[in-house]
């Protein structure tokens, strides 16, 4: 088994070549050793607080990793690895960006090399359905894993077993999300409402249906002997998932810096530590070695979920996401621990 220096090689040489390059940018654009030390900064920082944001993400990525074959989970993490960074860490701001004001790719790559305070002004006006769409399929990600009957562990017994039981109860889940949009729709202004209700049901379809495409391409797996296909089912439904977890992280990057060059790369090297600790976390089996840190991760989702909602009227600081969810976190491993000091065997 590696070590965890090993799991961390190529996270460490990316953070030094990603920070490298964060300097030289800012020395290009401020021509000071004040400049490249900013951004320097800020690129750490970022990192950060991609990481911090993401520790969720990892342990559920390892959770359903674990479940796909080898192939599946090699293409998982170097190809998962490329649509996570240059996809949503690139791609995704820029489209924001295009679909908002109108223009072209090009145009838009030029605005936010040109004219980055206005390039972040139009990310900052589509905050309203990002914030919809990823509240809603990361709140059925939460909820279908406690309304699962199937379950056999319980980390806050009371609650869990509550939810278990509502599990039984064809479309809870789904019904259970709607409350929360009708709820956040009455709440905002009158202007807001159809634009936060539309993009909160694409929430809702997108889960949907990745997750019935992912049932049928396990069938089928399973029927025609093609694990390969039941590992794409599984491939998507995480990219997905990752897509939506990474909303918080690009939109609060704004609030730390304008340039979109920088940010890719803070959240970049971000990205690469946490597909590491899902590695790490598959291969060291630490999911069953610690009972409750699957449950702790999945509280984390539905609190992100819930922020991420009412992020559409306030501002919520993303270092409090980071930090709530990260406390939720630690109280499931020190529950675990606990746990394992009591049932030595």
């Amino acid at each position: 088994m590696q070590s965890t220096l090993q799991y961390m090689k190529w996270p460490l040489i990316v953070t030094f070549l990603g920070l490298l390059l964060a300097a030289f940018i800012g020395w290009e654009f401020s021509g000071t050793m004040g400049g490249m030390l900013s951004f320097l900064l800020i690129g750490a920082v970022l990192a950060v607080l991609e990481i911090s944001l993401s520790f969720d993400n990892a342990i559920v990525n390892a959770n359903k990793l674990k479940t796909m074959t080898p192939v599946w989970q090699r293409r998982f993490l170097t190809w998962g690895i490329i649509i996570a960074v240059f996809g949503m860490r690139i791609v995704f701001p820029l489209l924001i960006v295009v679909i908002a004001a109108k223009i072209g790719p090009w145009a838009a790559i030029q605005l936010a090399a040109t004219d980055p305070q206005r390039y972040a002004e139009l990310i900052g006006e589509a905050h309203l359905p990002i914030a919809a769409f990823g509240g809603a399929f990361l709140m059925l990600v939460g909820l279908s894993y406690f309304f699962d009957e199937s379950k056999e562990i319980d980390w806050i017994a009371g609650v869990e077993r509550q939810l278990r039981k509502a599990g039984s109860i064809r479309g809870m889940a789904v019904g259970f999300v709607l409350i929360f949009v009708v709820l956040f729709t009455i709440l905002l202004p009158v202007e807001e409402e159809a634009r936060f209700m539309f993009a909160a049901l694409w929430g809702i379809i997108t889960y949907l249906a990745v997750d019935a495409l992912g049932h049928v391409l396990d069938r089928w797996g399973q029927a025609t002997a093609a694990a390969g296909q039941a590992g794409l089912g599984a491939f998507l439904y995480l990219e997905v998932l990752d897509a939506s977890f990474s909303f918080d992280g690009v939109i609060g990057a704004f609030a730390l810096t304008q340039n979109l060059f920088l940010i890719a790369i803070g959240l970049g090297i971000g990205a690469m530590y946490v597909r590491s600790m899902t590695v790490m976390l598959v291969e060291r089996g630490t999911l069953a070695e610690f009972r409750y840190l699957e449950h702790g991760a999945f509280w984390s989702i539905l609190i992100l979920s819930v922020v991420m909602f009412a992020q559409s009227m306030w501002h919520i600081p993303e270092v409090f996401t980071g930090l709530g969810g990260a406390f939720v976190i630690g109280l499931s491993l020190l529950s675990s621990l606990r746990w394992n000091r009591r049932n030595p065997a």
